[in-house]
């Protein structure tokens, strides 16, 4: 009866030094997630000193400011671009031919909406065998399987027509 009870009692002590919450401090930040987020840390340039203080652009608020990091513009500038193509907006001088060719015929200002609505259409009238639909199989590949370009028969019809082929396509992923 003794040793039972001296069992039970040791282990209580452990049951209840086990819910022991060691420092609020430290559980406070861990629970809350009040500590410093070390992915929310941006680096951003040095602070430069204009040259000239009556010539400053006035702030606009939401505006980009020249210590701001520009992930494309460094990208551009680290690959021997100029990186000022990535901040201008519109298109740059040099596509406007193609751009002005590829839009000859008129331009569809909703073509994305216009797409999507008829996307959606299409997968509801192929919506796959009725136990595919019951276990969830994904036949968007299956559905548009007409549609597809066979890239490697394009090449050989390319190479044939006589065609400068420089580079070609990656080959397939045999399952």
């Amino acid at each position: 009866m003794r040793a039972s009870l001296g069992i039970i009692v040791l282990i209580s002590v452990f049951g209840l030094t086990a819910c022991d919450q060691g420092d609020p401090e430290l559980m406070n930040v861990q629970s809350t997630g009040e500590g410093p987020d070390e992915f929310g840390v941006l680096p951003v340039k040095p602070l430069e000193e204009p040259p000239n203080y009556a010539q400053l652009p006035t702030p606009t608020p939401g505006g980009s400011n020249i210590t701001d990091p520009q992930p494309k513009a460094d990208a551009i500038a680290a690959l021997g671009g100029n990186p000022n193509r990535a901040r201008a907006g519109g298109i740059p001088a040099a596509d406007a031919a193609i751009v002005s060719h590829t839009s000859r015929f008129g331009r569809d200002a909703a073509i994305r909406q216009t797409l999507a609505a008829e996307d959606l259409e299409f997968r509801r009238r192929n919506r796959g065998l009725p136990l595919e639909r019951a276990f969830n199989v994904n036949v968007y590949y299956k559905a548009y399987e007409p549609l597809t370009l066979d890239s490697y028969r394009e090449l050989e019809r390319f190479r044939r027509l006589g065609v400068r082929t420089p580079a070609a396509p990656p080959l397939p992923v045999e399952e």
